[in-house]
């Protein structure tokens, strides 16, 4: 198990999110034991926060990378912390919990919620961890160019089967792409009901995490049946991986992958950044009354 004196906290740089998608690292895990091994918590979320209700996936790693399901650690079912005011010291919010999520997904990570008001640098400090805490800074709204919870999601005519839009290919998902690119984003918008619009690229993933995401989305296809419309949008527009495809510039995305979760009248009401599960999709899903 992983002892109080065993967890610091910070940001490792080389898996960190939020810098543009050609500084992207691949994640991973490796073998390892606790022993006396120190661990980090790792930032899995992109710098795009805002004040209101955030998001705030971690995962564990030791100097060997990050910690995974066959890394021989017996990693935590929960995870409990503070957020502190990185200016003042203030405790921001006294408990959090995280629950293990590791559905289709390895290695695991734990989301924490909370209800953060204003913009400003705070501190996630994890129980038994260093108290200084890994950064999380909560951006103006003002400064942010992602489409926001709250936000239309804004139309795009995103390539499908019909016209790749000079996208090939259209989607890179193995052995058989995926079944989400009958119609367009626009077109979507127009059915009057919820969306769920994947923009990730499974086979060229420099997080690792778009493939998995791609298959939770797919396996809640026959559960949401026709009243929820699915989408899928790749990152590239070549199997070279080196131009950026419209879809994300019209998004004005800087990582990958991003699900966007809309209403029935187009307005978003979830975004999982760059890590999410089936089980947080089906949440979500029954939150918006398509379960």
């Amino acid at each position: 198990m992983i002892s109080r004196r065993q967890f610091i906290t910070g940001t490792l740089a080389t898996f960190g999110f939020g810098g543009s998608l050609s500084f992207l690292t691949s994640c991973g895990s490796s073998s390892s034991s606790a022993g006396d091994e120190l661990f980090q918590v790792v930032q899995r979320f992109p710098q795009v926060l805002v004040p209101g209700s955030v998001r705030i996936p971690i995962s564990l790693a030791n100097q060997a990378g990050l910690l995974g399901k066959t890394s021989g650690v017996e990693l935590p079912t929960e995870l409990r912390a503070q957020l502190l005011n990185s200016e003042t010291g203030e405790v921001v919010i006294a408990d959090m919990v995280a629950l293990r999520h590791d559905a289709n997904i390895d290695p695991p990570y734990w989301p924490f919620r909370a209800d953060i008001a204003s913009a400003g640098i705070y501190s996630l400090v994890v129980e038994g961890g260093s108290q200084d805490g890994a950064g999380v800074q909560i951006m103006d709204p003002a400064t942010v160019s992602i489409p926001l919870i709250g936000t239309p999601l804004p139309g795009f005519d995103t390539p499908t089967t019909s016209d790749s839009r000079g996208v090939n290919p259209l989607c890179t998902r193995n052995p058989e792409p995926c079944p989400l690119h009958d119609i367009t984003l626009n077109e979507a918008l127009k059915l009057g009901k919820p969306i769920a619009y994947l923009v990730g690229t499974p086979a060229h993933c420099q997080t690792g995490t778009c493939s998995p995401a791609l298959d939770a989305l797919l396996s809640m296809r026959e559960a949401v049946g026709d009243r929820l419309t699915m989408l899928h949008a790749e990152i590239y527009t070549d199997d070279t991986a080196t131009i950026v495809a419209p879809a994300v510039e019209a998004l004005n995305m800087t990582y990958e992958p991003a699900l966007f979760i809309a209403d029935a009248k187009g307005v978003l009401v979830e975004r999982f950044d760059a890590i999410f599960d089936a089980v947080e999709i089906t949440e979500a899903f029954t939150a918006l009354g398509v379960l």
